[in-house]
């Protein structure tokens, strides 16, 4: 069975590095896994993905060592584990905020007993081995995130439950419930208080934290202690590297490029 090398870098307490895919193409996801990113994410919930473009975005992903992950649009067994049977290494599931919710993540990953998991890992056995119902459960990773306010406060009971291999925080939303506006990083205390008390919490329970973010904010999580790091999206590149490109050679085209196309 194909190992999940997420698993293996958090076993050492190294930092998994990753990409992140809001982008409904094949070719844009095998770019960014050939980047070497340690994992990348395709993004059901916020990005302009359905199942039938995930799937190949996973074959995409697996023609490389990166570990597919897929965040789902909702806490639902359902998509969870058409998540699973399709490739998806490791599922992020979106709002988490209390313990039940965490059990229920947990369960929607595992078969029994560990859980309640549907058997049918079409492609799965594909992409990771034929003896993947016999490892599944050890294999795949269950990552909640918390971004709320009430996930904070609750995030002791979160971490505490079996089978959470990580927290993945939302900060953008985190901001949001904290009364701030969106972001990947605030000054205010009271976000710094946040993200603090969601590091003690997984190390009391080690459980490997996680944050999503930027190329800019990414060496900050790190030094904190961040072990699920974002380090860029594909669309956040395409944007910045079509404005650096264009930016560096609008002044060679003189007054005229402006009104060229008018």
């Amino acid at each position: 069975m194909r190992e999940n090398l997420l698993r293996a870098i958090w076993a050492r307490r190294g930092a998994a590095l990753g990409g992140w895919l809001t982008v409904p193409s094949s070719v844009s996801a095998e770019i960014m896994a050939h980047a070497g990113f340690d994992w990348v994410c395709v993004d059901m919930q916020h990005g302009l993905i359905d199942y039938s473009e995930m799937v190949p975005m996973l074959q995409g992903i697996s023609s490389t060592d990166t570990v597919p992950l897929v965040r789902v649009p909702r806490n639902e067994p359902g998509i969870i584990g058409k998540s699973l049977d399709a490739g998806a290494w490791g599922i992020i599931v979106p709002m988490v905020n209390s313990r039940e919710e965490a059990e229920a993540a947990v369960a929607a990953c595992r078969y029994a007993p560990d859980g309640i998991r549907s058997y049918g890992p079409v492609r799965a056995n594909y992409y990771a081995g034929s003896d993947y119902f016999a490892r599944a459960n050890d294999e795949v990773a269950c990552i909640v995130m918390v971004e709320t306010r009430v996930a904070v406060e609750n995030v002791e009971e979160i971490v505490s439950v079996p089978g959470v291999d990580a927290v993945y925080i939302g900060p953008a939303d985190l901001s949001v419930t904290l009364g701030l506006p969106p972001g990947p990083d605030q000054a205010d205390q009271s976000f710094t208080d946040a993200l603090e008390r969601v590091l003690d919490a997984c190390r009391r329970h080690d459980v490997v934290p996680g944050i999503a973010g930027n190329a800019t904010t990414a060496p900050k999580r790190l030094q904190q202690g961040f072990l699920l790091v974002e380090v860029a999206s594909d669309a956040g590149l395409l944007g910045l590297g079509a404005g650096n490109a264009l930016a560096q050679v609008r002044p060679s085209a003189g007054p005229a490029a402006t009104s060229a196309y008018l």
